[in-house]
């Protein structure tokens, strides 16, 4: 149980999240109003995470649907096995014979067999997903929808029964409603909008990247074994890194990654050689490579810089590169001074330049 924002704060930091108070206490209010967070950002700046250290700091079980497109109902709220049904029929067709002994009338038939119904449609056939599992679950969890813009608006849609009444209706066996509420974390990474019907279910959340001494704090803490001196050289190249326009910044779950390959390879501190050789552990499109290698002098700078001028906001912007020259701009030019040049020939006083 959160009892406060700031132990919020520490419960997280127990779990080695570290987290400001706007995010502490939107996690408080949530348990506290039994609201689901809707959480925002780029990808990798701790959206999932932040579910899975909830999860642990509030001793409850995770369950996870990850979303994707094509994902409906079905594997998201429940499945009927619908073959397994029909084999117990099979099995037991000796003995649904034997309920009709004695019986010639097809009203007295029917209102024998309502007696069984509930054998063949029971829970037994029912296969939970993870929306179904979180609600009927005896004991309260966290049920984390990650990624939920990358499904279809008509699975939303869906979601918004769920999210107002914690209840879902099952045709072979009924409404089940929450025994106990879940705590409900959904993520996206925006790339497309979502409801207005679901936000206003939810409570909002916006997750962007930390800013320098926040992410210098994560990388001690996530990677105690990086040197003091390459912690800060590594968190001000990838400050400088998301400043380029990049189709893919660096989040900070590379930025970790990037700490822990430094480690393994024994670095004392960041060498040009050592960042040309381990950039592609953070650039991962062509068209990125070939920005990053445009600005590498500029993104280098904190390699040779004191550890004391590494944070200063203003190099944060990268040189601009120089204007491309206008191709029907440098023609026209060029036809100006033909013009010129043969119009003033002297051995011509109409400007052409032979022939009678």
């Amino acid at each position: 149980m959160f009892e406060s924002i700031e132990h919020t704060i520490a419960r997280l930091r127990e779990q080695q999240y570290i987290c400001d108070r706007k995010l502490a206490t939107v996690a408080f209010l949530a348990l506290q109003m039994q609201k689901p967070i809707l959480i925002e950002g780029p990808a990798g700046v701790g959206k999932t995470e932040l579910a899975k250290v909830v999860s642990a700091a509030l001793g409850r079980s995770l369950i996870r649907l990850q979303c994707y497109g094509g994902l409906d109902e079905a594997h998201a709220l429940y499945e009927w096995e619908y073959g397994k049904q029909l084999l117990y029929t099979q099995i037991l067709r000796d003995k649904i014979g034997g309920l009709f002994e004695g019986i010639d009338g097809l009203r007295e038939a029917v209102a024998r067999l309502d007696l069984h119904e509930d054998v063949f449609f029971s829970e037994r056939f029912l296969v939970r997903r993870p929306i179904l599992q979180a609600i009927d679950s005896p004991d309260p969890v966290v049920l984390l929808i990650d990624e939920l813009d990358r499904a279809e608006e008509q699975f939303e849609a869906f979601l918004l029964e769920v999210l107002s009444d914690f209840q879902v209706t099952v045709p072979e066996i009924g409404t089940v409603k929450a025994k106990t509420i879940p705590y409900v974390i959904i993520t996206s990474n925006n790339t497309r909008d979502l409801s207005d019907a679901l936000k206003r279910r939810c409570l909002h959340l916006f997750i962007d990247y930390p800013d320098e001494g926040r992410e210098l704090e994560i990388v001690r803490l996530k990677v105690p074994a990086l040197r003091e001196l390459l912690a800060a050289q590594v968190v001000a190249v990838i400050r400088r890194l998301r400043a380029l326009d990049l189709r893919k910044a660096p989040s900070i779950s590379e930025t970790l990654d990037w700490a822990r390959a430094l480690v393994l390879l024994d670095a004392d501190a960041l060498t040009p050689e050592l960042l040309d050789e381990t950039l592609h552990l953070l650039v991962k499109y062509e068209r990125d490579t070939q920005r990053v290698n445009e600005q590498l002098a500029w993104i280098a700078e904190p390699i040779q810089a004191q550890p004391q001028s590494m944070s200063s906001e203003a190099a944060l912007t990268p040189p601009q590169r120089p204007a491309e020259p206008d191709t029907n701009f440098l023609e026209q030019r060029r036809q100006e001074h033909a013009a010129r040049y043969f119009t003033n020939y002297r051995g011509r006083t109409d400007g052409r330049t032979g022939g009678a």
